[in-house]
């Protein structure tokens, strides 16, 4: 006994004591804890009263619904029972039936949700405390608002959740934030009908300042005179194709006009290349603005003039407006996230992507699925809305189908020859082709002409112009091209074309040394000769808009 005593008043010493200040300290320490969860606990951004008034006012008037069916989706009532009574309601009007008190009780009924909206005393309710439908867009817009709230801080406590995570990848959650952000703006995000009055004033407005441009060109230039005389320059909103066999020359020409665009005409220009690095694509502007064998930049091996050559002509290149990103795999999330801060930051004029069956459809939520030929009309299709949000032209290099190989004669490109999806030359407002008849060995047209160092721009699509063939130089050794002289142009187009001048003592050795016999060289039909018999040889009337 005596021994557990003691035992007792050991423990009774060793007790820590609370006096007055720490049990003081502890109360205070719980109620600021308590503080912060019901802070941070707050209800979530509603309007419960406007989504029973919007309710209400669909079941009063009968035209109300096609003010708001393009503003409110289900998802946007906070309310679940509200959400069912709007579904309902639509699908009412997808069936072309009236939308009234008792319409909506019997779909309800029929789809066995009325009593989970609280009856048919409850859709009573809710039209007897609204007499009219006059403010319906202004209550809708409300309540979508709050429904972008809610989806806002859904995001962001999944990014903090996230982002406390070790094992988060932080560039894969910046792109999936980015990607939520920008899912919610376009699901929410509608452009209104523009009335006849208010678009022909825009397109007042743009007439006069067609007007004042002397140049004649209303889009982005490409710097090939003939083209641009043609097409007035890259148009805003075009989606533009440029498609040929590999080896033709596709990533050249799309350099080429970007360079031209940018450092000529000071448009900024983003080119997506998936195929080539940027360094590559540097390396070949290099090449091109110097005018320095590519052979040699690849090598870096470069004589000591051809380096002072090099750092004088490549001023103009630093300067000029080009953006370039080489991700693989793009996809068109990605892509279109990319360009819409390039515009911001920016303001890019155009964009190029090289190419486009290299890009990836799925973004992570379940488009651009199923096969590839699905997933190319999803990937065309979305370069063309971006064209239309950006308002710029998109330039899409895309590749030719082998049918090309395998047909006879001169195997020029046809519209048929796209690769993959028939939605190409469907979602495209130009289709254009490129043609270098040497590729397939072919260096005289049927008329002996020779076409060695000559690349045609075939344009075989154009919603709002005229179809037609444009000639331009090839400079395989820079990778680039180049405008055809005027008179060197007009003697091919009349039968006596030369790629070089007609005076013997003009044509470089290595095409003189080069020439074959006339009885082994391929031809092919020129096909400025076979055009509507018209007579080349006489000059185009036409005004140059340059």
């Amino acid at each position: 006994m005596e021994y557990g005593l003691r035992i007792f008043a050991v423990m009774e010493n060793n007790r820590p004591a609370y006096n007055k200040k720490t049990l003081q300290d502890r109360i205070a320490n719980t109620a600021r804890e308590t503080s912060a969860v019901l802070n941070t606990a707050r209800k979530p951004p509603q309007a419960i009263e406007l989504e029973e008034a919007v309710l209400g006012a669909l079941m009063v008037e009968k035209d109300a619904l096609t003010t708001v069916i393009d503003i409110l989706q289900p998802e946007s009532f906070y309310v679940d029972k509200h959400a069912r009574i709007y579904e309902a309601i639509r699908a009412l009007f997808q069936k072309s039936e009236p939308v009234d008190i008792l319409t909506v009780i019997n779909q309800l009924r029929s789809t066995g949700e009325l009593e989970f909206v609280g009856g048919a005393s409850y859709i009573t309710k809710l039209t007897s405390t609204v007499h009219s439908a006059a403010n319906i867009e202004y209550h809708a817009r409300i309540v979508v608002e709050m429904a972008i709230k809610r989806e806002l801080i859904r995001i962001s406590g999944e990014t903090t959740r996230d982002a406390y995570e070790d094992t988060t990848d932080v560039f894969q959650l910046l792109d999936k934030t980015e990607q939520s952000f920008f899912q919610v703006s376009e699901m929410n995000i509608k452009k209104k009908v523009a009335d006849m009055r208010s678009v022909l004033a825009e397109a007042l407005e743009e007439l006069k300042s067609k007007k004042d441009n002397a140049d004649g060109l209303t889009g982005v230039p490409s710097g090939f005179t003939k083209l641009d005389r043609i097409t007035s320059g890259w148009q805003k909103s075009d989606l533009v194709i440029l498609a040929a066999r590999p080896g033709m020359g596709k990533t050249a020409f799309v350099v080429s006009a970007a360079r031209n665009a940018a450092a000529l005409f000071k448009k900024g220009v983003a080119i997506f290349s998936l195929e080539m690095s940027a360094v590559q694509l540097v390396n070949r502007l290099i090449s091109a603005e110097a005018e320095l064998e590519s052979e040699k930049i690849k090598k870096g091996n470069l004589a000591e003039h051809e380096w002072v050559q090099l750092h004088q002509r490549i001023t103009t290149l630093a300067e000029a407006p080009i953006f370039i990103d080489d991700t693989p795999a793009l996809s068109v999330l990605e892509l279109r996230a990319k360009c819409r801060r390039l515009k911001a930051q920016h303001d890019i004029q155009m964009i190029i992507i090289d190419y486009l069956q290299l890009m990836s459809g799925d973004n992570g939520s379940g488009k651009g699925g199923g096969n590839r030929e699905q997933e190319i009309a999803y990937i065309s299709r979305s370069l063309k809305n971006l064209a239309k949000e950006l308002n710029v032209p998109v330039i899409a290099l895309s590749q030719l189908s082998r049918a090309v190989e395998t047909r006879g004669g001169d195997k020029r490109p046809q519209l048929s020859d796209l690769r993959e999806s028939g939605s190409i030359e469907q979602d495209a407002d130009m289709v254009v082709f490129l043609y270098r008849p040497e590729y397939y060995g072919i260096t005289q047209d049927e008329s002996g002409n020779p076409v060695t160092g000559v690349g045609e721009v075939i344009i075989a699509k154009h919603r709002n112009g005229s179809l037609d063939s444009v000639y331009l130089r090839f400079e395989g050794k820079y990778t680039k091209f180049t405008d055809l002289e005027e008179d060197r142009f007009k003697a091919f187009s009349s039968g006596t074309f030369s790629a070089f001048p007609s005076a013997e003592a003009h044509v470089p050795r290595e095409f003189e040394a080069a020439a074959p016999n006339t009885q082994q060289v391929k031809t092919f039909g020129s096909k400025l000769n076979q055009k509507n018999n018209t007579d080349f040889s006489k000059p185009d009337d036409t005004p140059a808009p340059f």
